[in-house]
């Protein structure tokens, strides 16, 4: 156990004894929301919902993603027991999932971009995450499936800005308004339930905190456990989230 950070297994239900299929896709870059999203759309669903805390806390996972960036995914075994997903890495193959799971509704979680860029800076796209990631499996995985789709430099503004925009827009054009749910948190519930058709919840719509969650994934890496994270073998108590990506 790493000190001051409690490692935690998914408390949504048991995913390995499930058979689910993806009825949500979220097509929204990481640092849109997407960890309080994932947190609604399983109290909204009942179920997990996929994220990179999944590709941290999975063994196997890291190296299904470099399969898929390769050309060869296999999505059944990523996404098995599985209701929904958001975030990085499956959000750059938002289109092969739809028409992979064709009654899936997509959701494209937004934010202001030049916001969106500075926070990508501070967090996921920080020179401090790089050198984590750098000669590692899971670095390898995330320049496949997350910066080589935005143009190589994840610290170039402009350019990352604009692959920010550009993926926005293809996407709001690929669907028929029925399936694509456009989606900012400060939403609230409202929207998001009405496009899954599902009640709207009488607790707050969840709020993780933006920079300071990312205090958490720092101290994993800095751990005895942050070699296995980097090498894709997961985490002895499996996927991680709520603890992980809500510090105060």
């Amino acid at each position: 156990m790493v000190e001051g950070l409690r490692i935690l297994k998914h408390t949504t239900t048991n995913a390995s004894s499930t058979t689910l299929t993806l009825k949500v896709i979220g097509a929204g870059f990481g640092r849109t929301g997407t960890a309080s999203l994932k947190m609604a759309l399983e109290l909204l669903l009942d179920a997990p919902c996929y994220h990179m805390s999944e590709v941290i806390g999975k063994s196997g996972h890291v190296d299904h993603w470099l399969d898929a960036a390769a050309g060869n995914p296999d999505w059944p075994a990523i996404f098995e027991g599985y209701v929904a997903t958001v975030d990085f890495p499956a959000s750059n193959y938002w289109r092969q999932l739809a028409e992979f799971y064709p009654d899936a509704k997509i959701i494209l979680s937004l934010r202001d971009a030049a916001r969106w860029y500075e926070s990508t800076q501070e967090t996921i796209f920080s020179k401090k995450l790089q050198a984590f990631q750098s000669g590692t499996k899971w670095g390898r995985m995330c320049k496949a499936t997350i910066d080589d789709h935005l143009g190589g430099d994840i610290n170039d503004r402009e350019a990352v800005i604009a692959a920010f925009n550009e993926h926005n827009e293809e996407v709001k054009r690929s669907f028929a308004s029925d399936r694509v749910l456009v989606f900012e948190a400060k939403h609230g519930w409202q929207p998001l339930c009405q496009f899954l058709d599902v009640p709207v919840p009488t607790t707050d719509y969840p709020h993780i905190n933006s920079k300071e969650e990312f205090d958490g994934v720092f101290e994993l890496l800095n751990s005895p456990l942050g070699a296995r994270v980097t090498n894709g073998e997961g985490l002895p108590d499996g996927p991680i989230h709520e603890e992980l990506l809500s510090r105060k």
